[in-house]
């Protein structure tokens, strides 16, 4: 049987990181490429300068356009060659981050990735999404390993909304639940093998730390500033989750948010919040202990993810929706079909209607 855990080779958080983003990088490379956009570059730019003061390298800023296309890659990619870049440094959100990774696979060169808000697990992953200048899905593109080091500045992340940081919980809250699915039906991870005993255990801790300091992080990020909680809960969202989430597998959650993708009038909501109830879902059709349910909706109710169809802001798409979202989750070669039990698009029906009930008795 063989294991397989993937992680990034460091990650490094603290507090203002960005001040001394130089003594991370140098190690890497002495002539390194940063991308970010504009609103990202304008709050960075002077702070990493800074930190290169005394530095004799030459710092490279390229701006960031908004979509992780071929094209956008192929572009910057161009610097590497005219500017001798030797290391690639993306800071910014998730399609900022994917464009950077994309860059330094094709450039053959190590990459730094630095996450400016804690909305999602993929900052740590061997994994680029990559979509057409229009913003439609291209492609995904699996790297060879995962980033050379990921700098995770907390004094960023409690400036931005408090709802991505919200959202980051709820991709946060599936880790441990799918993981737990694919180990017990010993499906293969996304790694490429079974999960391995020290995966599941940062799954676990993952949710264990989501139930500890989530309502105090939240809270934190109301008001903007960085305390031990927040701190936690950044940690969970971005590299427990990571590795639980590559490392441990994918099950119903992620699928049926997929689904979900079906429905127009979700495509406001962050990945997170769909991928929450999506969580809720994933246990209604585990017929889970319902102490185990009731801890995970009130988890979700408290922070302000969605657990009704009315807190999507779908309380009157037609049930023949939902069922076209049930068929999506169980497409060909879908994630769902890591759960232990044999699903159909009519349980993913009927558990969507019940954890829908169970979110509004709640």
């Amino acid at each position: 049987m063989e294991k397989i855990i993937l992680s990034p080779a460091k990650y490094v958080q603290k507090e203002g990181a960005i001040a001394t983003i130089a003594d991370y990088v140098r190690p890497l490379g002495e002539n390194p490429l940063f991308i970010a956009d504009d609103f990202v570059m304008g709050i960075t730019k002077d702070k990493i300068e800074r930190s290169y003061a005394v530095s004799s390298g030459i710092l490279h800023f390229e701006n960031f356009n908004g979509e992780a296309s071929r094209n956008e890659v192929s572009r910057i990619g161009k610097r590497i060659e005219t500017d001798k870049i030797d290391c690639v440094v993306g800071i910014g959100g998730g399609k900022t981050l994917d464009t950077a990774k994309a860059v330094s696979y094709y450039s053959k060169l190590p990459v730094v990735i630095v996450p400016t808000i804690a909305s999602t697990d993929a900052p740590c992953s061997a994994l680029t999404v990559l979509y057409t200048d229009e913003g439609v899905f291209d492609e995904y593109l699996f790297l060879p390993h995962n980033p050379n080091l990921i700098l995770v500045d907390t004094e960023i992340i409690a400036q931005a909304p408090a709802r991505l940081l919200v959202a980051g919980m709820g991709d946060a809250l599936a880790t441990y639940f799918e993981a737990r699915a694919c180990k017990r039906s010993n499906a293969t991870a996304m790694a490429g093998a079974q999960s391995t005993k020290a995966a599941m255990a940062l799954a676990e801790l993952c949710f264990e730390t989501l139930l500890e300091s989530g309502t105090a992080a939240r809270l934190s990020a109301e008001n903007k500033v960085v305390t031990k909680a927040l701190e936690d809960i950044v940690e969970a969202n971005t590299y427990l989750s990571g590795i639980g989430f590559e490392s441990g597998g994918l099950a119903a959650a992620h699928a049926i948010h997929n689904g979900m993708t079906v429905i127009e009038e979700m495509h406001h909501l962050y990945h997170g919040e769909k991928v929450a109830f999506g969580t809720i879902t994933q246990l209604v059709l585990e017929n889970a202990p319902q102490e185990e349910l009731y801890t995970v909706i009130n988890f979700c109710k408290e922070q302000g993810l969605p657990t009704t169809f009315a807190e999507l802001g779908v309380e009157h798409v037609a049930q023949e929706k939902w069922l076209e979202v049930a068929e999506l989750a169980c497409s060909e070669g879908e994630t769902i079909y890591n759960m232990p039990f044999e699903v159909t698009p009519q349980d993913v029906y009927a558990a969507l209607l019940t954890a829908d009930k169970l979110g509004a008795a709640f």
